[in-house]
Formats: C-alpha cells, structure tokens, sequence
C-alpha cells in the first residue's frame, strides 16, 4: 500500500448523516433484499509459521487477532487479483 489516502477522514467522521449527498446512489428496494444473500468464507484451521515477533505484535493488539491476520490477508489477495 503505497498511497497515502488524501480522505478527510476526522471531517467525515463529525459529518451528520443528513449531510451526506446520496443522491447518486440508486435505492435498493425490496426485490434486492429479498435476493440478497450472506455468503460467509468457510474457515480453514491451518498451522502457519509466522515470525515470533509478528505474532506477538498482533497478539498484543488484543482479542480478535487471528481475525485481524486473515482481514490483511484478504486486502493482500484482493489487491492481486486482476479485475477484467
């Protein structure tokens, strides 16, 4: 990731929903939803050898940290995968 993201992320986050322009996004009405599906990624348990200070990085981020290794795994493989 070598961009830096020029987002006004604090003004965003202060920003009132009433204020955000949706006017060019189309609705989605019932039909969408009642088609919509949750399609959840089956895990896999697997054994990983990661460097020990990696791990304990990560670890030390608290609960949820091998949830948080498969997140930036997934943005590495989705930023690989050429799009038509």
């Amino acid at each position: 990731m070598s961009k830096t993201s020029k987002t006004d992320w604090k003004r965003l986050v202060e920003m009132e929903d009433e204020a955000i322009d949706t006017s060019d996004i189309a609705e989605l009405g019932d039909d969408f939803f009642k088609k919509a599906e949750l399609r959840v990624p089956a895990k896999q348990p697997v054994t990983l050898r990661i460097d020990e200070d990696v791990l304990v990085w990560f670890k030390a981020q608290g609960k949820g940290y091998q949830t948080r290794i498969n997140k930036l795994l997934r943005q590495y493989m989705e930023s690989q995968v050429t799009r038509p």
